[in-house]
């Protein structure tokens, strides 16, 4: 579901058996769930192009659970997952998407702590794929822009869930980056 679908569809139909997909996301997911799957999920099959979008949940689960990621160990685990992935597969083309985050039911109530450190965690996404002359994909500012009248709820479906219209977005954005690089 959602926008690795979208993608998957459109290149599909305009290059029909050219490409396979696979989404290994998983809702829920911290920078640390995402390493801790990176031979299963990734190093052992060999994509040639992936997408990542994390970070959201890093902050989520902070905020909410104390359990969290720290932008610092984000920054690291995030370093490290790139660095071990370049050198399993030094070929492999790879899209770091921004994380973004709304005001909705999930975030509301924290909001100045939701935005703030979700924008942290942004700027770490952007400065790992400097860092790796990756592709990154901005999506806060699309959203901000949709939203600008306040109400959210038709792009998020809590602020952090995306809704159908949402992952349109997300596809748009991304499939822009995809052609860049295919």
């Amino acid at each position: 579901d959602g926008y690795p679908a979208l993608v998957s569809a459109e290149l599909e139909n305009s290059d029909p058996g050219d490409y396979r997909f696979i989404n290994r996301g998983v809702s829920g997911d911290r920078i640390t769930d995402v390493y801790a799957r990176i031979k299963e999920d990734i190093i052992n099959l060999k994509p040639d192009y992936m997408s990542i979008l994390i970070g959201v949940n890093d902050v989520s689960h902070e905020l909410t659970q104390g359990c969290g990621v720290t932008p610092e160990k984000f920054n690291k685990i995030y370093n490290l997952l790139i660095e071990e992935i370049k050198e399993a597969l030094p070929e492999i083309k790879i899209i770091i998407l921004e994380p973004f985050v709304l005001k909705g039911s999930a975030t509301t109530e924290l909001w100045e702590q939701f935005n703030c450190e979700v924008r942290k965690l942004a700027e770490v996404s952007k400065q790992v794929a400097e860092k790796y002359s990756l592709k990154f994909v901005p999506l806060q500012a699309e959203f901000d822009k949709v939203s600008s009248d306040g109400d959210t709820r038709y792009w998020s479906v809590d602020g952090i869930h995306p809704t159908s219209a949402g992952h349109q977005i997300i596809k748009e954005e991304l499939q822009k980056a995809v052609e860049e690089i295919i």
